[in-house]
């Protein structure tokens, strides 16, 4: 089973890479921080120091048309911070 679905690429993601060492993907509902470490650490081959993980609710979006307003719903989604040892870098750009 695949733990990782997508690394996030945001400013602020991206702050946070360069200036702490922490890297933020979007993962599985149901992983814990334990499997997550593992998997990055046997993807990425670097040592993970520290995983915090948040659940992101789903949003409701509304979109005005001719025909009405469209209600429908964003998905809701597991995000995980991940904090790697001093001296290491990850690379989320070589799988693509």
């Amino acid at each position: 089973m695949n733990i990782l679905i997508k690394p996030v690429i945001t400013e602020k993601a991206e702050n946070l890479s360069e200036k702490r060492n922490q890297y933020t993907f979007i993962v599985e509902k149901t992983a814990n921080k334990i499997q997550i470490k593992k998997e990055i650490e046997a993807l990425y081959n670097v040592n993970v120091t520290d995983v915090n993980t948040n659940r992101m609710p789903g949003k409701i979006k509304v979109k005005s048309t001719k025909s009405g307003y469209q209600v429908g719903k964003k998905p809701s989604y597991k995000k995980a911070v991940v904090s790697l040892e001093s001296g290491e870098h990850l690379d989320i750009y070589k799988n693509v």
